[in-house]
């Protein structure tokens, strides 16, 4: 709606419930509410802990809350930049189509720009059509030839307590 205000704010230590809210409404929406399983504490200690590991912005629109971005630091080693790397971007259902996903993403973009990073980027589910259409219309292009790899849970438990085990499997020279 064109008379909507939309303010967007760093997130306070006051705003963890409502992060957790967004979060899990995010979760719901990308059918993986059986993965969100982050408490207050573990994103007090993330966000606002001695050596905060991301940053959240709020959005609201018309003094209520309307969304937020959770985003972190990345580092490119063919550029030798920093990077801004978006981890979650949601707006409520509501919401949506009001230019609040816009306006958080063109807020990442000029803090990329401003901190000299040397880019800005982010996963989106390959189903999630609306996401991908909203992020080619600000002119994203998706990083041909590249899969997302994940080691977590057990998984990443056993690769740190085997060290060695399997390397004779992994590249010479990993990517940078």
């Amino acid at each position: 709606m064109p008379n909507d205000t939309i303010h967007l704010r760093p997130a306070v230590p006051a705003d963890i419930p409502l992060v957790l809210e967004l979060i899990a409404g995010l979760a719901e929406y990308e059918r993986l509410a059986h993965e969100a399983v982050a408490t207050a504490a573990d994103l007090k200690a993330a966000l606002f802990g001695p050596r905060p590991a991301a940053e959240v912005v709020i959005a609201e629109c018309d003094g209520q809350p309307a969304g937020f971005a959770l985003f972190f630091v990345s580092f490119s080693t063919f550029l030798g930049k920093p990077g801004l790397y978006l981890e979650d971007l949601y707006v409520l259902p509501a919401l949506r189509g009001r230019g609040i996903g816009r306006r958080l993403m063109v807020h990442l973009a000029r803090l990329a720009l401003e901190r000299g990073y040397g880019r800005f980027e982010w996963s989106v589910l390959d189903w999630n059509t609306p996401a991908i259409d909203f992020y080619r219309s600000l002119g994203a292009r998706p990083m041909e030839g590249w899969t997302v790899q994940r080691v977590s849970g057990d998984a990443l438990r056993s690769l740190a307590a085997n060290g060695d085990a399997g390397s004779a499997h992994a590249p010479a020279t990993p990517p940078g």
